[in-house]
């Protein structure tokens, strides 16, 4: 009985239809609240529909003319109703004409089979419908410096990196122009991401964050910061042993987002290693937070572009580098002659040597093992580099307060490292 009053492929039709007016329906609830609009919920899920039904018609007659010609009428009924009161009103309407048009096209993506695209779609247009007046206020507090930056990573990703050949050249095949300019636009992309939200958050936030998106975008950086100003600031102590200990944490959390990123096989043995440390940094640091005050005034991090070409260019270089030394060492010296490397570059760099032991990995020439030792002797030898630069600056007091954090997150790292490899996990 029910085949023979809805046959299969008319239920097919029903669920289509369906699905287009939902998604209509969702735009245009938030059109609904905007007096200044011309379309609301009924003309969205209309349209939604019109689009779904152009996209039969147009399937059964066999010419694509009939959707396109559906999106122009669409298009210059809803100008048309906009066009004689543009001068009364604030809104020219270009927005709600450009969601219906969208709402359209989702109506016919609907019935090419990607329902679950066009609801994502409708989802993704409704919230940049919803928060406009959000992405006003960011477009309007964009400095010039922060779209030169945008602009400057937009160059290294989808200019500079696809020209690049992906061959192997030079001894270890250790130069590969694609793969460099691709780690370049990796540790890019996150530092962009820490010193954009660095310049909007300023000193509004407090410690707690400047020292966590301080650490995306450069810890060290963050370290002399903080450690200078305190030299003029005694009061601020406080505040910078939370920072600089929140900093370097956060470089763990941010090798291991890394990791998962370039050689996801390495992630499951690395983490645990990182995870030691992060846990027991944080508990030293709990430590010094019942001295924290909140209400302090706190510097912001100095930090340089980290899209600069110079800045990419000089961390390909030294990234290069690093991975040429250790393949090299590694062939004539072994072990030791790759974990030497790690120390060296460790000291001023841990993300070079952790993206060219990963890219060894990937390339054959090392073992699970000896990526995490290296992996670990480069952030050691980080954490160690960045206390001697509090203690040799002068400032002994912010020195041994900052002493207690990073010890224990060596200990962290050392002791999860030798507890793996007690239960075999290598």
């Amino acid at each position: 009985m029910d085949e023979l009053f809805f046959p299969e492929h008319e239920r097919v039709y029903l669920v289509e239809f369906a699905t287009s007016m939902a998604i209509g329906l969702l735009i245009g609830l938030e059109r609904e609240r905007h007096p200044a609009a011309k379309a609301g919920l009924r003309t969205f899920a209309l349209v939604a529909m019109f689009g779904t039904l152009a996209s039969v018609l147009s399937d059964k007659v066999q010419t694509p003319w009939l959707l396109i010609s559906g999106l122009l009428l669409t298009g210059i009924m809803m100008i048309s109703s906009y066009r004689d009161k543009r001068e009364k009103q604030k809104d020219p309407g270009t927005t709600t004409i450009a969601a219906i048009l969208i709402c359209y096209g989702l109506g016919a993506l609907v019935w090419y089979e990607e329902s679950i695209l066009a609801v994502m779609l409708a989802i993704i247009t409704t919230i940049l419908l919803y928060f406009k007046t959000e992405l006003q206020g960011i477009s309007q507090n964009l400095s010039r410096k922060d779209l030169i930056s945008i602009l400057q990573f937009a160059v290294l990703s989808f200019i500079i990196l696809p020209i690049l050949p992906d061959k192997d050249y030079g001894p270890f095949n250790a130069f590969n122009p694609y793969q460099i300019w691709l780690m370049i636009v990796l540790i890019s992309g996150i530092s962009l991401a820490g010193y954009i939200a660095l310049r909007f958050v300023g000193q509004r936030h407090g410690a707690v964050l400047l020292g966590v998106l301080g650490g995306l975008v450069s810890s060290t950086a963050t370290t002399m910061v903080f450690t200078r100003h305190n030299g003029d600031k005694p009061d601020l102590i406080n505040t910078a042993v939370i920072v600089i200990l929140l900093a370097n944490l956060v470089v763990l959390v941010r090798l291991a987002l890394i990791t998962e990123i370039i050689s996801p096989t390495i992630f499951p043995y690395l983490t645990p290693i990182l995870g030691g440390g992060l846990f027991l940094g944080l508990i030293a640091s709990v430590f010094r937070w019942r001295e924290f005050s909140q209400q302090q005034a706190v510097p912001m991090p100095d930090t340089k572009n980290p899209t600069e070409i110079s800045i990419a260019v000089r961390f390909g270089l030294l990234y290069a580098a690093v991975l040429f030394l250790s393949g090299w060492l590694s062939e004539i010296a072994g072990n030791s002659g790759l974990y030497a490397v790690a120390i060296i570059s460790g000291l001023t760099n841990v993300d070079a040597i952790t993206l060219s032991s990963l890219r060894l990995y990937e390339m054959g020439q090392l073992e699970i093992i000896e990526v995490v030792i290296a992996i670990t002797l480069g952030v050691i030898a980080n954490l160690i580099f960045k206390l001697g630069l509090i203690f040799f600056t002068g400032n002994i007091v912010l020195a041994k307060r900052c002493f207690l954090g990073t010890i224990a997150t060596i200990i962290g790292l050392v002791g999860a490292f030798f507890l793996a490899s007690h239960l075999a996990y290598f």
